[in-house]
Parts: C-alpha cells; structure tokens; sequence
C-alpha cells in the first residue's frame, strides 16, 4: 500500500510564509517517498473550521507543487464540477499534466459547498443537474484530450464549437478519479468514466460493499474493475501519536480488498513537520502490506 498526503489547511503560518512552508512540505513529500500530494478545490474552508480560515486556489497550488517536484503524483480531491468551464478545466488539468513532466490527476466530482457558491455568486444547480454536468465534463474532458477529435461537444449543459487542446497532456490522458461513494451515480460514473475512485474507510465490510457495487457497475459497461485504482482518505489518528504499525495494522483489511494507496490529512500545525516525522514513518511500514 502506498500513502499520500492530502493538504486541506494553511494556517499554521502567516500568508508571508506559506510560500516558504509549502515549499517545505513539497521537498520533505519526496524525501519520504510519499506517493501523492493533493489539495481541495474550496474557496473557503470547510464547514467545521472557521469559513475564514485561509485556502488558496488549488490548481495554482498545484502549479507551484509542479515546479518544486519531480516524481509525486499531484491532483486535486476534488474539483466540484460547478467551480470552471469544462473546457478551461480540461486545458488546465492538460497544463498541469505537461508542466508536471507527466504527473496529474484529474479529480473531479459532483459539488457539494453552497454556501461558497452562493457567496462568489457560482450558479448551484440541484443535484440531478449537478450529476448530469458530471458526466458531460467527463465526456468534454475525455474529448479535449482525444488527438483525433477537436471538433465540436453538444450536450444539455455544455455546448463546445470546438475541443481542440495543445499541447495534449504528456500521457494519453491525466487519470481521471471521480470523488464519491454513491452507489447509483457516482460509482458507476467510477466505472464508465474513472481510472481511480476515493473512498472514506468507515469499515472494511463498509468498503467491500462499496467495491463490489462498482464491480457490478463495470460488468454493466464491460470494464475490468482491477483498472480502476482504489484510495482512501483518512485522518490517519495512529499516525499522530507516532504509531505507523498501528496505522498498518488498521489498513491492512483494505489491501486485501484491493485499496491501493491511502492519502492521510494533516493536524493544524506546520505541514512539513508532519510530513517528516508522522507520515514519512509510515512509508515503508505500509509497503509491506502489499
């Protein structure tokens, strides 16, 4: 099993030193050997934390990553489908892609946070219409990265005269994780749509559940389900008591169910630090279970 680090918070130091912090936390993510570095995609933060709390844009976040590292996967978790165009995000994830050396993910799902829409004054559609501007931007993003289609996109939602995207991502494509757990629409968008899934580990039978509903969903759309790459988000508590065995030992059902990496969430507190003396730990304990 693999891990990596998801950053949700910036304020464990003044805006005048997250330059510095971020830059840090990116140089002790490859030391360590962590696998993954994300960020969400909010323009506040989260209900559970004061809304004020400081959050930075993600994808320039993520270009800052990119020009600081040389072998981390780097994506969002994830962009709400409301938040760009489908055509601009399409050609910033192909951006990232190519400034990256080959490295990003596009993670997409269905939105979620109204209050920061309404705030910016973002149009927040109810949540069937949400779904269905998924999956076209799915299909749009698909298209804009197709060397042999730059012609024109008509849906419901979206209308594109033309897809056309250069340069392409350096792969075929970015992989494509679709964030979600639901069962009628999100698992089988995982399936039709997704080279990775992220789900959140309540219980391994909880997982397995989750696992076999998108099985079901890919013998529907004849897809091999060993494809798809299976993550975690965690808080990953053992690990803040410096206890990486215990951690193991709690993931250690997942591997057998076929989870592939799990990306662990940061304390308050300096985002470097952790990374070196919690997370980095936790590496090669983790290996092991595969």
């Amino acid at each position: 099993m693999r891990i990596g680090v998801h950053v949700f918070r910036f304020d464990a130091v003044e805006p005048n030193q997250l330059r510095r912090e971020l830059a840090d936390t990116c140089e002790a993510v490859e030391a360590g050997g962590v696998s993954w570095l994300s960020v969400m995609d909010h323009w506040f933060q989260m209900p559970g934390y004061p809304a004020q709390d400081p959050m930075l844009e993600a994808y320039t976040t993520l270009g800052y990553f990119a020009g600081l590292t040389s072998t981390v996967q780097l994506g969002v978790l994830v962009t709400g489908v409301t938040y760009r165009h489908p055509g601009l995000l399409a050609k910033i994830a192909a951006t990232l892609d190519v400034l990256s050396g080959g490295r990003a993910t596009l993670g997409i799902g269905a939105a979620w946070y109204e209050r920061e829409h309404l705030a910016l004054g973002v149009p927040y559609p109810p949540l069937a219409e949400r779904f269905e501007r998924l999956e076209e931007t799915l299909q749009i993003c698909r298209q804009m990265w197709d060397p042999d289609n730059d012609g024109p996109y008509d849906g419901t939602h979206y209308r594109l005269a033309e897809t056309l995207c250069s340069p392409l991502p350096l792969n075929r494509r970015p992989e494509v994780l679709i964030g979600g757990s639901g069962e009628r629409k999100t698992l089988r968008l995982v399936a039709q749509y997704g080279d990775a899934c992220n789900l959140f580990p309540s219980s391994p039978d909880e997982i397995a559940h989750k696992l076999d509903v998108l099985r079901r969903h890919c013998d529907d759309v004849g897809r091999d389900p060993a494809e798809i790459r299976v993550t975690l988000l965690d808080g990953g508590p053992e690990l803040m008591v410096g206890d990486p065995a215990a951690f193991a030992e709690r993931m250690a059902p997942y591997v057998v169910l076929g989870v592939e990496s799990v990306i662990v969430m940061p304390p308050k507190g300096a985002l470097a630090t952790w990374v070196q003396t919690q997370v980095a730990p936790a590496v090669p304990v983790l290996a092991d279970l595969a």
